[in-house]
């Protein structure tokens, strides 16, 4: 018997249903749209290991204010997703994903990886 084609879409929904579990698990506060945006930005400056400060942050006119920007960020370090750390001008902060943020990044991927598979 012939397996049924899995067209590109069938993986995507897959993926999207295996990472809804994942918001089950007990684990980090949700975030809302734009901190998913902010979120996957600075996953992928630490990535490309770009300098990314909280002024940078703030100057993303796409991301909404700098006020906007700034509380966002408060909110994202309080439940525990992003950190600050020291650059060498002590009044620049590098922001910069927590552990438990990469873990989810980790998750996330176990669950790309068996859409995948099928």
């Amino acid at each position: 018997m012939k397996k049924k084609q899995t067209r590109p879409a069938d993986i995507y929904l897959r993926f999207l249903q295996l990472a809804e579990a994942l918001r089950g698990l007990p684990s980090l506060p949700s975030l809302d749209p734009l901190e998913e945006r902010i979120l996957a930005m600075v996953g992928r400056a630490g990535r490309e290991q770009e300098r990314l400060s909280v002024r940078d942050m703030m100057a993303k006119e796409e991301l909404g204010s700098p006020a906007t920007v700034h509380s966002r960020l408060t909110s994202m370090r309080k439940k525990g997703w992003l950190m600050l750390t020291d650059t060498e001008d002590a009044r620049r902060k590098q922001v910069e994903l927590t552990q438990a943020a990469l873990l989810h990044f980790d998750r996330l991927s176990k669950c790309l990886l068996l859409a995948a598979k099928g």
